[in-house]
């Protein structure tokens, strides 16, 4: 039994109601775009992550809003007068040789029919987050653009979350209908990936009440991904709260609440559950497990025969029965890193394990540029947790064709963000910022606290 969707349990409640709410909100948007890029890009990281079009019913299922808000976003900066600045940094270089990569590969795809309309959606995705690195340059849109990414995301958590306790687990959460995370375990993937946005949220709200609901939604988010039934998700949270520990200030604090966390999410879950999770280490009997490897095999192939890899959408049941061990196990990649190597080979693969090492380097710098300031402690606990995802990201990747989602990609931006807004401006020029509506400025005597 799987957790009915959104669409699929309310299609009889005044269906065109969402429709038209939808719509009103994004182009009542679109002249504040044009005034600020920025609000641009997080109304595009919000239909994006969050994809509230497929839970609609009308014409706005299908309707392109990303597009439409991409090439208004992109009018917008071409006309304001903001200040446009785009960081040259190790994490933006190494970016934009792998675009460069991908693009090059793709003229020389295995499979031509196939990749431009694949090429097109990662750049548009890449696009975005280019964008935002050089239109964002407050702390404050920062911590809004971090919100919006986390709590896109946390709207599945909070739903699913809740759907998992109340069903004892019996059910899987699934994503929105036709969406990138419709997939259980691409949705718990997103889910462990934002939850520690929405954690650093919770950490720098300035409302008791905030805080409680924040917490509420991240505590959700990572019983969601349980609830998803994914093997790579339990990996890809027993990695992130293992890192979270070890980098804490305070590891008894962390260590109790997650030694009561554990358990209460372990106790949620029927037994299927637990045969489910039980399988990870006896692949040899997992058909779903040998027809990944027999995958990997087939992107090894590939990259060994192609120096530029087959370019993307390469893996499929043609190709299989050229480079696949097994010819007729037809899968997808299930993995980022044998999805980078069957699409754009070993030096494509090289750039993307290069990128992510990158990012991590930036956020080390940034905590360690953040230590012993009180008003930058927000910046360090951001990276921090932006840390933690890509932790999250890197593991339960390792198991999902996810190579391309946003939320990866933003994720960096966010660092280089950081990086940009707080380390390279002089310390007489930075300004300490109001607290926005919904978080911001922490709480006298909380905000500083690392989870």
């Amino acid at each position: 039994m799987r957790m009915p969707s959104v669409r699929s349990t309310c299609s009889s409640a005044c269906p065109a109601m969402r429709d038209i709410l939808l719509f009103a909100i994004v182009f009542g948007l679109l002249p504040f775009m044009l005034k600020r890029p920025v609000i641009g890009i997080f109304a595009f990281t919000w239909i994006s992550l969050m994809n509230p079009h497929r839970l609609t019913y009308g014409a706005a299922y299908e309707f392109p809003f990303a597009a439409l808000i991409a090439v208004v976003t992109l009018v917008g900066v071409l006309l304001s007068k903001e200040p446009k600045r785009f960081p040259l940094t190790p994490v933006t270089l190494v970016l934009l040789a792998f675009i460069a990569w991908m693009t090059f590969t793709s003229f020389f795809a295995l499979e031509p029919q196939l990749v431009w309309k694949e090429w097109d959606r990662v750049m548009k995705t890449l696009f975005i987050a280019l964008l935002a690195m050089a239109v964002i340059h407050t702390e404050k849109d920062i911590k809004i653009f971090a919100a919006v990414t986390g709590l896109s995301l946390g709207f599945y958590g909070l739903k699913g979350g809740a759907f998992t306790l109340g069903s004892g687990g019996s059910s899987h959460v699934l994503g929105p209908e036709g969406s990138y995370i419709t997939d259980n375990n691409a949705l718990a993937l997103a889910l462990i990936t934002a939850a520690p946005i929405i954690w650093f949220l919770q950490l720098h709200a300035h409302r008791k009440w905030l805080r409680i609901g924040l917490g509420t939604v991240a505590v959700l988010t990572i019983v969601a991904a349980a609830g998803s039934y994914s093997r790579g998700a339990l990996l890809a949270g027993a990695a992130m709260l293992t890192f979270l520990w070890l980098k804490s200030r305070h590891k008894l604090r962390v260590g109790i609440v997650l030694i009561l966390l554990v358990p209460l999410i372990f106790s949620a879950m029927p037994d299927k559950w637990f045969d489910r999770m039980g399988t990870i280490d006896n692949y040899t009997e997992d058909a779903s497990a040998l027809g990944r490897i027999n995958a990997w095999y087939f992107a090894a192939n590939v990259a060994k025969d192609n120096i530029l890899g087959g370019g993307y959408n390469v893996f499929t049941h043609k190709m299989f029965f050229i480079y696949a061990p097994v010819p007729l196990d037809h899968h997808a990649a299930h993995s980022i890193y044998f999805q980078v190597l069957g699409e754009h080979g070993y030096i494509g693969l090289a750039l993307f394990l290069l990128l992510m090492a990158c990012a991590w380097r930036s956020g080390t710098r940034i905590v360690r540029y953040c230590r012993n300031r009180d008003d930058l402690k927000w910046a360090s606990d951001l990276a921090a947790m932006c840390q933690v995802s890509i932790i999250g990201y890197a593991v339960g990747g390792a198991f999902l064709s996810l190579a391309y989602y946003d939320l990866y990609y933003e994720l960096i931006a966010l660092l280089v963000l950081l990086e940009k807004v707080i380390m390279r401006k002089p310390d007489s020029a930075r300004s300490r910022i109001a607290a926005s509506p919904m978080m911001l400025a922490p709480a006298q005597g909380e905000g500083g606290k690392s989870p």
